[in-house]
């Protein structure tokens, strides 16, 4: 039987891997630290150019401003306001005209079923150069104007389409009508 006595004043531990590992830990504090040092360094260079980027693209838009205000202020005067009334109402008249009937008629042909008439088409051209189609179509019975709906949202070139207003049949009138309105997507 063996006893073990320490005669030591304080009792052995084992401190070194305790030790160790703190020693990597700071090293690897230690490293991360200056690599932040090093990306916070790269990242004020990048903001300098960013900003002189910007200055630069604020004093271009200053001018631009100013050089647009000028024109205005000449398209403006009273002597031109009368050109620029006629180029607008000219550039409408040109943008309603590329509006290709023909086209559209067969782009309608592929989807209109054969007992559903088309009474009225009015196109319209927005400010983007977007054409709606507002359309009146009359049938026997409401199941061939659904069919059409499904077709002309099933197409690629017409978009998706409205009901604002249907009618059902009179004693003048033995048609059902659906008024519809649907995007077109024909190149002006």
């Amino acid at each position: 039987m063996r006893i073990g006595i320490n005669l030591a004043s304080e009792p052995f531990r084992r401190d070194r891997p305790m030790l160790v590992a703190t020693g990597a830990a700071a090293a690897v504090l230690t490293l991360t630290l200056l690599a932040f040092i090093w990306l916070a360094f790269l990242d004020r260079g990048a903001v300098s150019r960013d900003r002189q980027l910007l200055a630069r693209l604020a004093r271009d838009l200053q001018r631009l401003t100013a050089e647009r205000a000028k024109y205005d202020r000449e398209i403006r005067k009273p002597e031109n306001s009368e050109v620029l009334d006629q180029s607008v109402m000219i550039n409408a008249l040109l943008v309603r005209k590329g509006i290709s009937w023909t086209k559209m008629f067969a782009d309608l042909e592929k989807t209109l079923p054969p007992n559903v008439r088309i009474t009225q088409i009015v196109p319209q051209v927005n400010a983007s150069d977007h054409v709606t189609l507002d359309m009146t179509v009359a049938a026997d019975s409401p199941e061939p104007l659904v069919v059409f709906i499904q077709k002309l949202e099933a197409s690629d070139v017409f978009g998706s389409a409205s009901v604002p207003v249907s009618q059902a049949p009179s004693q003048t009138d033995p048609f059902y009508r659906y008024r519809l309105t649907v995007t077109y997507a024909q190149k002006l």
